[in-house]
């Protein structure tokens, strides 16, 4: 309430155009700053074999739903000092319940209070909850900057487990000295007995330790080799619509020791380490003089959960259960939902993502921009006997106000997987999904 009567004051005078944005100073070292994203959804989807929508069987499906809504409050307390919140809700959609109740849903995503020691941008130091990850850049996306129609969650490793949303409790030092940007953070993880799920019994494959309690060490180091890229906060942009040029080679890491737990074949309960580590690089230019620009990632990713870690994932995913009967080969078991538009989305092995997009300012109606991209991920992960996960999306978002405004379309082919009755695991039909998203963001 102080800071919308704090806005309302300082509204006549200071705000700044095409952004709610008001000075606290004179020569503008503070200021405050309020942010809101919606992200809305239309889809279509080909439900995976055994899908339930409220017990009803299902092989497609129709829905709505808000896949973001956040509100972010970000101030220049002083002029070393910076404080962010952000506030909001994920996956939204019909199917979403909490102990039985619709209206449980939005939290805190980031708490975060950070100093900067040096005279720029080389030393700050932070602490609370926050995304500064390890590992990639869409570990820690600036979701109203993407230019896919979502990001590759994969690179969240431990998305809504042992974090909130890919957030976790950190002391973190992050800066960029010459061309060197980096972040390190000691993360205190959650147990996963509190992520709101039933955690999987302890098995033979690998899964979050319900024993005990590590902390976890993140790194990321970027080299810069053409524009640097912001660094208010520790949010990383998709796509600069041809703004800068950017052009980055980065290395980054996740350890944690006794993460994950598991028991042999006699009985006997093992611990094992999560280890993470990816080598990406990022190009995001203009490529003529007529603003058109080039935006294209490519990354290796290698996750280790410990042996055989598997788990699948379906974003806002519309079904709510899953039945076995009449279903052959049967779902894998062990691995979390497989129903609605899951996929095996994290898991021990290797991944490779990539991505491309081109931007073309004003070639649609009104001098308005396109956007179309492809992307694609390929998982080989131990889990699935060397079978490869291939998912693939292509699409185009039609920039009616850049980023603020825009209207995205997007199709994905995933796989499916199936378990024989001797253990075996053998591929299923693959499945298409067809969204569309309208994006407002300011």
């Amino acid at each position: 309430m102080k800071i919308i009567l704090l806005a309302a004051v300082l509204a006549a005078g200071t705000l700044q155009a095409q952004e709610m944005k008001w000075n606290l100073s004179a020569d503008s070292t503070r200021w405050v700053k309020l942010n809101v994203t919606a992200q809305t959804w239309l889809r279509y989807t080909d439900a995976n074999p055994g899908t339930l929508v409220d017990d009803e069987p299902r092989n497609s499906i129709v829905d709505i739903g808000i896949r973001r809504g956040r509100i972010q409050f970000t101030a220049q307390v002083t002029n070393r000092a910076l404080l962010y919140f952000q506030y909001g809700l994920n996956n939204f959609n019909a199917a979403t319940s909490i102990n039985g109740n619709r209206k449980l849903q939005a939290f805190f995503h980031d708490i975060f209070a950070e100093y900067r020691v040096s005279h720029n941008d080389e030393v700050k130091l932070g602490l609370g909850l926050t995304i500064a990850n390890g590992l990639s850049r869409f570990s820690q996306p600036s979701i109203g900057t993407i230019m896919t129609t979502d990001v590759p969650v994969f690179a969240q490793t431990t998305v809504d487990q042992t974090d909130e949303f890919s957030r976790k409790l950190s002391a973190t030092i992050r800066g960029q000295v010459g061309p060197i940007d980096y972040r390190f953070a000691v993360s205190d993880p959650f147990p996963i007995t509190s992520n709101g799920n039933t955690p999987p019994p302890i098995s033979q494959n690998a899964s979050f330790s319900q024993y005990g309690h590590r902390l976890q060490g993140q790194g990321y180091v970027i080299w810069q080799f053409m524009d640097h890229e912001p660094h208010t906060t520790p949010y990383m942009t998709g796509t600069y619509l041809g703004s800068r040029s950017v052009f980055n080679v980065a290395v980054g890491g996740i350890y944690q020791p006794r993460a994950m737990w598991r028991t042999t074949s006699l009985g006997d309960t093992v611990f094992d380490a999560m280890a993470h580590l990816a080598i990406e690089s990022f190009f995001d230019a203009p490529i003529n003089h007529n603003g058109t620009a080039l935006s294209a990632y490519a990354g290796f990713f290698h996750t280790s959960y410990g042996k055989n870690y598997l788990r699948y994932n379906g974003i806002m995913n519309p079904a709510t259960a899953m039945s076995s009967q009449g279903v052959n080969p049967k779902p894998l078991g062990g691995v979390g939902p497989t129903y609605g538009n899951a996929f095996p989305m994290f898991g021990t092995g290797n991944v490779i993502y990539a991505q491309c997009g081109i931007y073309l300012p004003q070639s649609m109606p009104g001098g308005t921009g396109l956007m179309p991209y492809v992307s694609a991920s390929y998982a080989s992960y131990d889990r699935l006997d060397g079978r490869g996960c291939l998912v693939g999306n292509m699409g185009a978002s039609w920039m009616l106000d850049g980023h603020r405004s825009k209207i995205s379309v997007d199709v994905q082919n995933r796989p499916t997987y199936g378990e024989l009755p001797s253990g075996d695991i053998v591929n299923g039909a693959r499945q298409w999904q067809v969204l569309m998203q309208y994006q407002l963001s300011l």
